[in-house]
């Protein structure tokens, strides 16, 4: 008993067998070739179907070049723009001035398209059909495609949707056709186009196309920390992208000596308006002058009076160039305050400017832009906008204070002036009244005079500035088509499909195995009991019949079934090898896993080693003897057992020598009661004295309780699974059995086992320690069919199809 325990308790050991994992993915490469094959077909509809995508590229080189004439003249400074200038220099190429600029330098106001099978394909730069529009309202018109259909040489067909209704009409070439909002005409084309010629146009705002472009529109740093820019556009036609990016270049080289001209404009503008004021001024004075001449008959005024007209002159003057000052410091205070682009200050008038204001400024203005670009991205609460409008509250505050400073610098000059000017004042107040009312009269006329030269020559130096500033940047190499698409990647498209598809075959495998919940081999068996396996009977290759009528190993002695059915013959003469007479309980799980068949089979091979045998039919419920023998039913183990028949009426000869046999009977109302009665116990005793092995057919014991008091009184315990149709439960039962009634005599049959890959454990069985010897001897026969020694009516060759699915 204690040896009986160990057996229960301890399972054999199992090692992964890495070989037979190779074996079982390989066991069904034709799911990884339909796999590959679905996928690889699969890339190349995806590749027919997607639209192929081009890119080009061209260079520019990030400088700041110096005017060419600055040391002839006081330039005002064009200083580059911070440190970050490839970040800033992108947002402006991207932005949507700069790329609308470069939309409307390609003059493409109609777009044409040609039809094909799978999709509608834009045929830029070329213009089939030349179209002049009469009417065209930018902000209605008709933006749907038409169709252009050529009947003649005279004649066309446009078919277009108005409320989503297709009308189609024909017309004349140089003749008005009004659709919609919108009239235009075709004109006669200059070359032959053929009859039923078919194309597609519509009509286009440079707007349409912005988000096109911005789209495909890349730029990056050629080299890491250099001031070299690559720009990059990707388009599915890739004239147009070529195009639109040497537009962008373009326009962007404009875009930028505008902004760094824009100072010297300002300050141009500024004294625009001075001058506009002072240059009648001047001339009102001057009138008075003169009047005043004739008609106090004076000439001119003193030396004394002179001398103080100078001075006053003088200081009047700088006291006019100092208020132009604070009118430009208030001006530029205000465009900080609202948070202007590309301020500056458009008036210095001499050392009182804080040094550090134009870096503020500057700074001020490389915020904003990145502020800009971020909004882009961002919502107006997020994170990163938070953190930029910090720095841009802390510049405009810094900013501020240095206006204030220099702000609070000019006016300290002014008081200084006026303070001189009263001296300078009471002087002339001594004069005598004619020249002192000369001298007022003269000093408004050459202040504004000297302030209209001085202005007049700032003019002049800030006009020389603008017209020597260069662009910021030079284009070297310009974007070229590439009529290589570098969208969809066939190579990259090909290669995914080849791993997918493998993937794929390789996962269907792994699926289909865990989600399988039968048994299939020894090894799973093996894994899940320790209930030793007496030997594996492989599957019949031929059909069997519903009623089992061959008796199969006699039938096909030579077969490799045959072959298993001796083998576990073989076995069962080792187990109660010191009785003489055996009884031998076969059970299973659940109807279907081959009880009766192995019953059968096991009894005709026990036969014909001169072994008295008698088989019995012990499942009362549902027996299939009687149909395999071809007898009637009529009496048999339920009639003796409800005392209707004596023995010898029950016993049938088979026609196989040494092999009787004792069916079922009627089925009786109390099955389980009779099997349990002492007349059963008394019929296996008297045929214990006739037969040397009584071989006892049960019910399914996970159905019914019929076979227990059988199976206690039986000298081995045959449990029939069956492969494939078996679930994992069904190997723990025999176990539960034994452990349950206390039994060392029962063993497991691995039923109808016919080799497959797919589902065979992938643990080999090491029998070593204790559980060496516990186990018997037994094969699959796997790998044997072509050895020679069997002859097999199941000849399937790979390439028959119906073997995969079998």
């Amino acid at each position: 008993m204690e040896e009986t325990k160990n057996i229960v308790k301890k399972l054999p050991n199992q090692e992964v067998d890495y070989f037979k994992i190779g074996k079982i993915l390989v066991s069904r490469w034709y799911w990884i070739a339909g796999s590959l094959l679905l996928f690889i077909l699969g890339s190349y509809v995806y590749l027919w179907y997607t639209p192929k995508t081009y890119a080009t590229s061209g260079t520019m080189k990030l400088e700041e070049k110096k005017s060419e004439i600055s040391d002839l003249v006081n330039v005002i400074s064009t200083s580059d723009r911070g440190p970050s200038k490839i970040q800033s220099e992108t947002s402006v190429i991207q932005s949507p001035s700069v790329i609308l600029a470069a939309i409307k330098d390609l003059n493409y106001p109609i777009s044409f398209y040609i039809e094909g099978r799978v999709r509608t394909s834009e045929i830029y730069p070329q213009k089939p059909l030349e179209i002049q529009t009469l009417r065209f309202d930018s902000l209605n018109f008709y933006r749907d495609i038409i169709t252009f259909k050529a009947l003649d040489k005279n004649h066309f067909r446009l078919a277009y949707k108005v409320s989503d209704k297709v009308v189609s009409k024909d017309f004349q070439y140089n003749t008005p056709v009004t659709i919609g909002p919108t009239t235009f005409l075709v004109k006669t084309p200059v070359g032959y186009i053929g009859n039923n010629t078919v194309y597609l146009f519509k009509f286009n705002m440079p707007e349409d196309f912005i988000g096109r472009v911005r789209g495909g529109l890349r730029t990056s740093e050629m080299v890491k920390n250099s001031n070299i820019l690559l720009l990059q556009q990707t388009d599915a036609n890739p004239q147009f992208a070529s195009d639109v990016l040497n537009a962008i270049m373009k326009e962007y080289l404009i875009y930028d000596r505008n902004r760094k001209t824009q100072s010297a404009t300002q300050m141009i503008n500024f004294i625009d308006d001075q001058l506009k004021y002072l240059s009648g001024t001047v001339k009102g004075s001057e009138k008075s002058i003169l009047e005043f001449k004739q008609k106090n008959k004076l000439m001119d005024v003193s030396t004394s009076a002179e001398g103080a007209l100078t001075k006053a002159k003088d200081i009047e003057t700088q006291q006019a160039i100092l208020k132009l000052q604070l009118i430009a410091i208030e001006q530029l205070r205000d465009q900080i305050d609202k948070e202007k682009n590309n301020v500056n200050l458009n008036f210095n008038a001499g050392k009182d400017v804080d040094p550090a204001l134009n870096a503020l400024i500057e700074r001020l203005d490389n915020l904003l832009n990145q502020r800009y670009e971020l909004l882009k991205t961002y919502n107006s609460n997020s994170q990163p906008i938070s953190d930029i409008n910090r720095s841009i509250l802390q510049i405009k505050n810094n900013a501020l204070n240095s206006l204030n400073i220099t702000y609070s610098g000019v006016k300290r000059n002014l008081d200084y002036l006026d303070a001189q000017l009263a001296v300078v004042n009471k002087q002339i107040s001594v004069f005598p009244v004619a020249e002192r009312d000369l001298i007022a009269l003269n000093r408004p006329y050459e202040v504004n005079e000297k302030v209209y030269s001085f202005l007049s020559e700032k003019k002049l130096s800030a006009q020389i500035s603008r017209a020597g500033i260069l662009p910021g940047a030079t284009i070297i190499e310009q974007a070229q088509p590439n009529f290589s698409p570098v969208s969809p990647d066939e190579r990259s498209i090909h290669r995914s499909a080849i791993i997918f598809g493998i993937l794929t075959g390789l996962g269907l495998i792994i699926l289909i195995r865990v989600l399988n919940p039968y048994i299939y081999d020894k090894e799973t068996v093996e894994s899940l009991t320790s209930v030793p396996i007496l030997g594996v009977i492989r599957k019949f290759p031929e059909k069997i019949d519903e009623d089992n009528a061959q008796v199969l190993a006699i039938s096909r002695p030579k077969t490799m079934f045959a072959e298993s059915v001796r083998s576990v013959r073989t076995n069962l003469n080792f187990l109660a090898s010191e009785k003489a007479s055996k009884v031998i309980c076969i059970t299973s799980e659940v109807a279907g896993e081959g009880k009766s068949f192995v019953a059968i089979n096991l009894s005709s091979t026990l036969s014909l080693i001169d072994k008295k045998v008698v088989l019995i039919g012990a499942d009362l419920r549902r027996s299939k003897l009687h149909k395999t023998f071809k007898v009637p039913n009529d009496i048999g183990l339920s009639t003796y057992l409800s005392r209707q028949t004596e023995l010898d009426d029950i016993i049938l000869k088979t026609g196989q020598e040494n092999l009787d046999l004792i069916i079922s009977g009627p089925v009786p109302p109390n099955p389980s009661e009779l099997l349990h009665s002492l007349r059963m116990d008394e019929l296996i005793k008297e045929l214990k004295t006739r037969y040397d092995v009584i071989m006892i057919d049960t019910a399914p014991i996970g159905l019914v309780s019929d076979a227990i008091p059988l199976i206690r009184v039986s000298d081995i315990n045959i449990f029939v699974i069956r492969s494939g149709k078996s679930k994992y439960y069904a190997a723990t039962i025999p176990q539960r059995i034994a452990q349950e009634y206390h039994l060392d005599n029962t063993v497991i049959v691995l039923n109808a086992f016919a080799e497959d890959l797919l589902h065979s454990r992938y643990y080999t069985t090491r029998f070593t320690g204790e559980n060496y010897g516990k186990y018997y001897y037994y094969s699959d026969y796997s790998g044997y069919e072509s050895s020679g020694y069997y002859i097999e009516h199941d000849n399937k060759k790979w390439w028959n199809i119906k073997r995969w699915f079998s």
